[in-house]
């Protein structure tokens, strides 16, 4: 192993803790991961990591190592994406992090499309609900809704993703449809309860008023397909993101109920584990990602 590849082996020992996982993520053994930071150590003449029964850490000169190596890491990945990027081309690897849902249906014809327009980017797309560590997991760029909570991540806003409120055409032949906010409370309804776990809805009305209605019903899920099935199968009323309705509403399979209000609104971010020196394929891709998702993207079929 080179020296480069030692200082990209070392980076990944720090940033997950754990020797397995870092030479898992190098395609090394352990034995021989261990024996390259071994080397390194005795070829500075410093311990670099403490080594437990609870994990990897840092020593003081490790630490003040690592940071030194990962400036060094991001600026040689810079140098090897400078010629690419001058011709309007990137490659290189990219790890993506996304919502299951988001995932499905917009990112994943999205991420397909951004490869053909760059054969020489090879793409890593993983899907999870939860918030990931993108240090820990080497996440290159993740697909955030919502408000964001970590100040230390470099972030690029893209965009709204809006709600609204749906049924199925049987499901109001036999019960109707509300007529006001208030009404929504007298019906069964679909919970997602990745958003709406609080079991509350908020409507903006047509002047400017803010009405929080409680609501209940026969389903509660943390799927929006399950949700979705739902609604469509005429079991109650359902709040949805637009992207995720949008085919069910075109088919005519879902009608909006009460277009005139509106729903709160989520922010759609990309993010990335630092706000400096962002990585030449990161920078393409987010780039190349905000000029798709301008305008209203919800309604276009990607």
């Amino acid at each position: 192993m080179d020296r480069i590849q030692s200082i990209q082996l070392l980076i990944r020992v720090v940033e997950t803790g754990s020797f397995s996982k870092a030479s898992a993520d190098m395609g090394l053994t352990q034995p021989t991961a261990t024996k390259h930071i071994a080397a390194l150590e005795a070829r500075l003449g410093a311990r670099l990591l403490h080594r437990s029964t609870r994990g990897v850490t840092p020593t003081e000169v490790g630490l003040l190592y690592y940071d030194k190596c990962k400036r060094i890491a991001r600026e040689l990945e810079e140098a090897d994406n400078l010629a690419l990027l001058l011709q309007s081309r990137v490659g290189g690897h990219l790890r993506i992090s996304t919502s299951v849902a988001f995932g499905r249906r917009v990112m994943t014809p999205l991420v397909l499309r951004f490869m053909r327009e760059h054969p020489d980017m090879s793409v890593d797309l993983s899907f999870d609900d939860r918030y990931v560590n993108l240090v820990e997991q080497g996440v290159d760029v993740a697909l955030r809704m919502g408000r964001l909570s970590d100040s230390s991540l470099g972030a690029r806003f893209l965009g709204l993703n809006p709600w609204l409120l749906v049924a199925s055409p049987e499901y109001l032949e036999v019960h109707g449809a509300p007529q006001e906010a208030s009404q929504v409370a007298a019906h069964p309804c679909l919970l997602y309860s990745s958003v709406q776990g609080d079991e509350r809805w908020t409507f903006t009305l047509p002047d400017g008023r803010v009405q929080t209605i409680p609501v209940k019903g026969p389903l509660r899920s943390n799927n929006l397909s399950a949700v979705l099935a739902a609604c469509r199968e005429g079991m109650g009323l359902a709040v949805l993101p637009h992207y995720v309705a949008r085919a069910s509403l075109a088919d005519g399979a879902l009608v909006p109920i009460l277009p005139e209000l509106q729903l709160p609104s989520q922010e759609l971010h990309a993010v990335y584990p630092s706000p400096k020196l962002l990585p030449g394929k990161v920078q393409v891709f987010v780039s190349w990602l905000q000029s798709q998702l301008s305008d209203r993207w919800w309604e276009r079929r990607f």
